[in-house]
């Protein structure tokens, strides 16, 4: 009995596990509240069942037939991105060597950040030679007031991500303020999880003379550094804010003895940033490894950028600092988008025919039938044990 009943159920659409007790009694009496609801539900479906055509026919786990490969594409919506295009060409990964290369024929170095997978697929999709995860994020992406706020955890993850999205350019983690100035031994002990946890190519940080002794350690361990002078902004609270460095010449020529500290110190490349264009070339001209400029001028081996505020993905009325160019309007863009989508689901234009997965129209008919079947085997369950 037990056994039929069960197939019953699992014609009508539930199937009772094994080692559960079906709640059937001569009598609901027989059973508490909840178990009484059980009992008409399972009723129900028993009717339901019992009153279909079709039989029950159950799988044989040594069935023969041939269980078919799905061919169709996958239908979630959280599908990951094609690691490639297949329009673009495949590129050869870029390494030290690369830039080293790029460097010595005085070809322009480009670079970019990115914090997550989308952002550094399409850098990486669009020849980005590196691709910076920076502390920018901080505000960019996690919406905090500057980068002194974000944790070294928070960057390993996005760290992570960026990796997973760009598998041909030369990664650069951002160490996150506090994660290195206290000694050498702390700084190569961060830079070490950038490589290992967060699947970095190379470290940058920030500090020029000063931190020429962390650079020399850093690079020992067999771990590039991309060091970091002019406007340093993890130290903005000590230079009065983000203010524009080496504008006197004694202070450009701090930045040169920085620049070339730094180099001394087994520096890959250094970043330039906020520093007049002539101070920028003439250290450009000097030292003897890449620079790379951000709000410096165009006499820099290469340039960087934040991808958010070069992209456009902002609202408008946002500051943004004199270097930055506006090459596209993200913002702009998926706001059209996802007004245009809230006005048609209000409306109930989308989704149309179109979105939609087909079904047969024999198994349409099927479960119209049963679905009817149920509803009237629910409703003689309660006529014949109404809720007390």
């Amino acid at each position: 009995m037990e056994a039929s009943t069960r197939m019953l159920l699992s014609r009508a659409g539930r199937l009772v596990p094994r080692g559960q007790p079906i709640l059937f009694s001569s009598s609901p009496s027989a059973c508490n509240d909840t178990s009484a609801k059980q009992y008409r539900h399972n009723h129900s479906l028993a009717l339901a069942g019992q009153a279909s055509r079709r039989p029950y026919l159950p799988q044989s786990s040594t069935s023969t037939r041939s269980i078919q490969p799905d061919t169709h594409s996958r239908a979630s919506s959280h599908s990951p991105m094609a690691p490639s295009s297949p329009t673009t060409p495949p590129r050869k990964k870029v390494t030290l060597h690369t830039i080293d290369a790029l460097y010595r024929r005085n070809e322009p170095i480009t670079m970019i950040t990115a914090h997550d997978f989308p952002s550094a697929h399409v850098a990486d999709q669009n020849g980005m030679d590196m691709v910076l995860v920076g502390d920018s994020l901080a505000m960019v992406a996690l919406g905090m007031e500057d980068t002194s706020a974000v944790l070294e955890e928070e960057m390993l993850l996005h760290c992570r991500s960026v990796a997973r999205g760009a598998p041909t350019a030369f990664l650069v983690g951002d160490l996150p303020m506090g994660s290195y100035e206290i000694s050498p031994a702390q700084a190569l002990t961060t830079a070490i999880r950038f490589i290992k946890h967060g699947r970095m190519h190379a470290v940058k940080l920030e500090g020029g003379a000063a931190m020429a002794p962390t650079v020399a350690a850093v690079v020992r361990a067999g771990i590039p550094v991309l060091a970091h002078v002019g406007l340093t902004p993890q130290r903005q609270n000590a230079l009065g804010g983000f203010r524009v460095q080496g504008r006197t010449a004694a202070a450009a020529l701090q930045v040169l003895a920085d620049a070339r500290a730094v180099e001394a110190a087994g520096a890959f490349a250094v970043v330039l940033e906020a520093v007049p264009a002539e101070v920028a070339a003439y250290v450009t001209r000097r030292i003897g490894i890449p620079t790379i400029g951000i709000g410096a001028g165009a006499g820099c081996s290469g340039q960087v950028l934040v991808q958010v505020d070069m992209s456009g993905n902002f609202p408008p009325g946002r500051f943004l600092p004199k270097f930055v160019k506006k090459y596209g309007d993200v913002w702009g863009e998926a706001s059209r988008a996802i007004a245009q989508y809230r006005d048609e689901v209000k409306s109930r234009a989308y989704p149309a025919k179109e979105h939609t997965y087909p079904m047969k129209k024999e198994e349409v008919e099927e479960f119209e039938r049963l679905t009817a079947l149920l509803d009237d085997a629910e409703a003689k369950a309660e006529r014949e044990f109404p809720e007390s």
